[in-house]
């Protein structure tokens, strides 16, 4: 599978097609197990979001998952994280 840059998702804002789930469900296991990346679980949840957003079922479950581990400032955060990325994008 192709590793999956931070250029990918924003080249897709610059006329490319939209980043679609599996775009987002790959960013999401990057951070959720620290490959290619460090270990980021607000990240992780930021990008489950969007995936799930989009429709991707594993993602709504990982989302649930990370979640558990996480504080709900973490949370937030991820929320506030995931609509930013909508807002400009």
């Amino acid at each position: 599978m192709a590793r999956l840059e931070m250029v990918d998702v924003d080249a897709a804002g610059m006329g490319q097609a939209p980043a679609g789930a599996d775009t987002f469900y790959e960013l999401g296991m990057m951070y959720s197990i620290g490959r290619s990346v460090p270990t980021d679980l607000v990240s992780a949840h930021k990008w489950f979001n969007l995936a799930a957003m989009k429709g991707n079922p594993d993602a709504i479950r990982l989302r649930q998952e990370i979640a558990a581990s996480m504080s709900p400032a973490e949370i937030a955060q991820a929320q506030r994280a995931a609509r930013a990325f909508l807002t400009a994008h």
